[in-house]
C-alpha cells in the first residue's frame, strides 16, 4: 500500500503537518512539578454532581502546584449538544468556585469566547488540527479509511451489556463484527478511489496492533498500578463527518495543550489501552491519569447506586433553590475527595477550604457516598461561622429569588434581620440553627408579625389558670430595661409564687414538692411571644421584638385561653 498516496486521496485539502501544529503551540513555561489540568465536559445539560469533583480536583491541583487550569469544550457529538448548556455550565461552576485560567470563557454579553493562545478551546472548530494528525497517522501506515453506513458503525461500535446479556449468540455477532473489521483493513488504493470517486463517506480507524490477551500496566494516581487488556480494536478516529471521536481528539488536544494530569471518571477505565496506544502512535508523552470513583448513594433498600441525572442533588442547579451555599457544597466536596479534610479542618477553622493542602493520595478507591445528612452537617458549620452581615445579605437574595414575600420582610428593616441573626454568633461554640438557607423562615418567622403562628400547644398536663396568671405576672413585672439577670430573676419570684420551684437542685430533689419548675414558667412566657416551646435565647429574643410587640403576642394568649 502507498501509503502517502492514501493520505493525499483521504485529506487532499490539509496541508498542514503535526510539526506545524508543534510551532503553533508552543510547549508551556512552567516551575518543575506544575500541573496543567483541564475540565472537558460535553454540553449536553446541567452540571451533574458528579462533575463538580474532576473539576474540583483540577482546579485544586493546578493552583496548588503553580500551574493552569483550562476548560475545554468538548462538542463533537452534535447531536448530543443543548443550545446554552455550555454559558450555564460556565456560570455554574463559577457559583462553586471552579475559576479557570484559561480556555472557553463567557464575555460581557454572555457570549463563549477563548481565553489563551492554546485555543480554539471548543473541539468542534479544531477539525484541521484533528486532521492534520489524522493524514500524519495514514501516512505511517497507522489508520486505514473504512467506507461503511453510519447505521453499521454504530452497530459495530456498539456494547450493550444488557442485550448482550439476554442474547446467547452475542459472543458470535462480535466474532463476526471483529472478522469484519479485520476485512476492512486490507482495502486497496483503487477501492479507496472509487468509494471517493462515488462520493461515499468513510470514517478513519486506528490500525491497532495491540493483542487482547496481552496486558499494558501503567501507574493509575488514583487507582494505583494497573494491568488492563492491550488494545486489539480498530476503533474509530475520525467519523464520516471528519470530526473525531473523543477518543482521537482528547489524546490531540492534551498533547498540544499541554495537559500534564487527565483527571476523569472511573468509567473511562476501559478506553485507557486505547488512549496509552494512541499517545504512543502519535509520537506523545502521555500525561498522567487519575481516574476518580463513582458518587454513589443509598436507595430506598439500603444498597448502594451510582448517582443518577434523575436523582435529587445530581443537578448542581438544584442546590441554590434548596438553599445551600457554594461554600457548603464545596466543603462538602472536600470532605469526600479527601479523607483528612475534616481533620484538618478542625485544627484551622478559621481558614478556607482552597487553603486546605490537597493530596491525590487521599483518595478514595471505592467510591464515595452521597449522603444528605453528612452535607447538612457541612451546611451548618459554614453558614454558623458567617457573621450576622453576612448570613442576612445571603438569606435576603436568597429568599428574594425562591420566597420573595419573606425577602422583603428582611429586606425592610435590615438592621432588624441582623439583630435576630446575631443571637447566638461568635465564640467558639456558635448556633447551629440553619442548615441551609431555606431553613431561615422557619428558624425566625415569629420575629415578624405577618408570619407569626402558634405552632404548639400547652401540654394539657398544667393548670391553664398557671399559665394565664404567669404572663399577667410577667407583664406586671416586666421592664425592658433590665439586664437578663434582673429579667430572669423576676420569672423565678413568679415560679415561687405560683408553687413552682425556682432552685431546679430543690426540684431534682424533691419533684412532687412542686407543681413544676422555672423551666415550665418560661416555657408558658416563650410559647405566647414565639409560638414554640423551643426558641433562641428568650430574654435576646424579647430585647429584639421590643416591648409593644411581646406584650401584644402575650395578650393575645391570654385571651385565648
Amino acid at each position: 500500500m502507498d501509503f502517502e498516496r492514501l493520505a493525499e486521496l483521504l485529506f487532499p485539502n490539509i496541508k498542514t503537518t503535526p510539526e506545524d501544529m508543534e510551532a503553533r503551540y508552543p510547549r508551556r513555561e512552567l516551575k518543575e512539578g506544575a500541573a496543567v489540568t483541564r475540565f472537558a465536559p460535553s454540553p449536553t445539560g446541567f452540571v451533574h454532581f458528579g462533575g463538580l469533583f474532576p473539576s474540583t480536583v483540577g482546579e485544586r491541583m493546578a493552583h496548588l502546584s503553580g500551574g493552569v487550569f483550562y476548560l475545554r469544550i468538548e462538542d463533537t457529538d452534535a447531536k448530543r449538544e443543548v443550545p446554552g448548556a455550555a454559558e450555564g455550565l460556565i456560570k455554574t461552576l463559577a457559583r462553586y468556585g471552579v475559576n479557570f485560567d484559561e480556555g472557553a470563557i463567557l464575555d460581557e454579553n454572555g457570549n463563549i469566547s477563548d481565553k489563551g493562545i492554546y485555543g480554539p478551546y471548543k473541539q468542534s472548530q479544531r477539525k484541521e488540527i484533528y486532521q492534520t494528525f489524522a493524514k500524519a497517522l495514514v501516512k505511517e501506515g497507522k489508520a486505514y479509511p473504512a467506507f461503511t453506513t453510519e447505521e453499521e458503525l454504530e452497530q459495530l461500535n456498539s456494547v450493550n451489556k444488557k442485550e448482550e446479556i439476554k442474547n446467547t449468540n452475542w459472543e458470535a455477532e462480535a466474532e463476526a463484527r471483529r472478522a469484519e473489521m479485520l476485512a476492512g483493513r486490507n482495502i486497496t488504493i483503487e477501492e479507496v478511489e472509487k468509494n471517493l470517486a462515488e462520493g461515499n463517506p468513510f470514517v478513519l480507524r486506528i490500525l491497532a496492533d495491540g493483542d487482547g490477551e496481552r496486558k499494558v500496566k501503567m501507574t493509575d494516581l488514583v487507582k494505583g498500578d494497573l494491568e488492563l487488556p492491550e488494545n486489539d480494536e480498530d476503533f474509530v478516529l475520525l467519523k464520516s463527518d471528519g470530526i473525531p471521536t473523543y477518543h482521537f481528539a482528547h489524546a490531540v488536544d492534551d498533547h498540544l495543550m499541554g495537559t500534564t494530569h487527565v483527571i476523569r471518571g472511573e468509567e473511562w477505565l476501559p478506553s485507557l489501552p486505547k488512549h496509552l496506544q494512541l499517545f504512543r502512535y502519535l509520537g506523545f508523552k502521555a500525561p498522567k491519569f487519575m481516574h476518580i470513583s463513582q458518587i454513589m448513594k443509598l436507595d430506598e433498600n439500603g444498597n448502594k447506586k451510582k448517582l443518577s441525572k434523575r436523582d435529587m442533588g445530581a443537578n448542581m442547579d438544584d442546590y441554590t433553590g434548596m438553599g445551600y451555599t457554594p461554600e457548603a457544597v464545596c466543603e462538602y466536596v472536600m470532605t469526600l475527595l479527601n479523607s483528612n479534610y475534616e481533620e484538618w479542618h478542625a485544627q484551622n477553622p478559621d481558614k478556607h477550604y482552597k487553603e486546605f493542602p490537597f493530596s491525590a493520595k487521599k483518595m478514595s478507591v471505592s467510591g464515595c457516598l452521597f449522603d444528605y445528612d453528612k452535607l447538612n452537617d457541612v451546611s451548618k458549620n459554614v453558614l454558623s461561622r458567617m457573621t450576622a452581615e453576612d448570613i442576612t445579605a445571603k438569606v435576603t437574595e436568597w429568599a428574594l429569588e425562591f420566597d420573595p414575600e419573606f425577602g422583603k420582610l428582611l429586606a425592610r428593616d435590615k438592621e432588624y434581620a441582623e439583630k435576630i441573626f446575631a443571637i447566638g454568633r461568635g465564640g467558639k461554640k456558635p448556633r447551629k440553627d440553619l442548615a441551609t438557607l431555606a431553613d431561615a423562615k422557619g428558624y425566625m418567622g415569629f420575629f415578624y408579625d405577618e408570619l407569626y403562628k402558634v405552632e404548639e400547644e400547652y401540654p394539657e398536663s398544667f393548670d391553664k389558670a398557671d399559665i394565664k396568671a404567669t404572663l399577667n405576672s410577667f407583664m406586671e413585672t416586666y421592664d425592658y430595661a433590665d439586664d437578663m439577670n434582673t429579667w430572669f430573676e423576676k420569672i423565678k419570684a413568679i415560679a415561687d409564687s405560683l408553687g413552682y420551684a425556682s432552685d431546679m437542685k430543690a426540684y431534682k430533689a424533691d419533684p412532687e414538692a412542686f407543681k413544676g419548675n422555672v423551666a415550665d414558667i418560661s416555657m408558658f412566657i416563650r410559647l405566647a411571644v414565639t409560638g414554640k416551646t423551643n426558641a433562641p435565647d428568650l430574654y435576646t429574643v424579647m430585647q429584639i421584638m421590643g416591648k409593644d410587640r411581646v406584650f401584644d403576642r402575650i395578650n393575645k394568649m391570654t385571651a385565648s385561653i
